[in-house]
């Protein structure tokens, strides 16, 4: 009897002995994946908290939440540096542009400047800085941004409404009737027509909108290239011919000052190639 005591307690130890060590090891792989992530600059990444204690539990759910919130400080610190940047960039080159655009209309206007052998070339000058002009001053907008006027909004039939704006794109939405945000709706409304656009110029056919604590914006158009995703929301980048790179850069800057995070999610919803995730 004492034998069988003896086997009973050493195969309880064995097992726990067994179980603390998987759980070690759960943990440790943990702490890897949240060096990586941080390495990788990946806030957004997220550790589930299945199979820990209650008190690991709370821990992870406070690792996850802090984060988000260095993710979106990163975020607003970013904005903030690439708007000083270009305010002074802008104001530079339009320094530089409106004496010349100002000297060559005058030439141009001139008796003797008309139908001569200059007049082609000077007016090549003038259309170049005119253009250069309009080109800078359309950047300006990502340092003048107004403040947002911030309301409580039912997510789902605004959405809606973005939908009927193109009818010719199969749409899924999954957002419950329950959903209400505090926001601007002039500035979701320009963020989600950026990204049904940009969607569409890569050939997109079907738009999925759903709400997962957080709005996830998917679509089947060609997917972003690894190399690209990390730099989609710098100002000025573009991989399109005639892009002018500040589309999903504004649309960042119009979310981080309502509060929100606009990111590329790492994976995409099952069914499609892009995801963009709001939260």
């Amino acid at each position: 009897m004492m034998i069988y005591g003896v086997v009973i307690v050493g195969i309880v130890v064995l097992w726990a002995g067994i179980w603390f060590y998987r759980h070690q090891k759960l943990l440790e792989e943990r702490a890897f994946l949240l060096r990586e992530a941080v390495r990788n600059r990946d806030f957004a990444h997220r550790l589930p908290v299945k199979g820990l204690f209650f008190g690991e539990r709370a821990l992870q759910r406070t690792v996850n939440d802090l984060s988000e919130d260095i993710s979106r400080l990163l975020a607003q610190n970013e904005v903030e540096s690439w708007q000083r940047l270009t305010r002074v960039l802008t104001h530079e080159i339009m320094n530089a542009t409106a004496p010349i655009s100002s000297i060559s209309q005058a030439y141009l206007n001139h008796p003797k400047i008309k139908g001569s052998f200059y007049e082609e070339g000077i007016r090549a000058i003038y259309e170049t800085s005119c253009g250069l002009s309009a080109f800078v001053d359309s950047y300006r907008k990502l340092t003048s941004l107004q403040e947002p006027n911030l309301e409580e909004v039912v997510l789902c039939p605004f959405v809606e409404s973005i939908r009927a704006l193109y009818p010719d794109l199969e749409w899924h939405l999954n957002i419950e009737p329950s959903v209400i945000l505090s926001l601007d709706e002039n500035m979701w409304r320009q963020v989600l027509i950026n990204l049904v656009k940009n969607a569409l110029e890569a050939g997109a056919t079907k738009m999925d909108v759903r709400w997962r604590d957080g709005l996830y914006v998917s679509n089947n158009g060609m997917p972003i290239p690894a190399d690209v995703a990390c730099e989609i929301f710098v100002p000025f980048f573009t991989t399109k011919k005639t892009g002018s790179g500040i589309g999903l850069s504004l649309s960042r800057q119009l979310m981080v000052r309502q509060g929100y995070m606009l990111t590329l999610a790492e994976r995409p919803v099952s069914g499609y190639t892009v995801t963009f995730m709001i939260r």
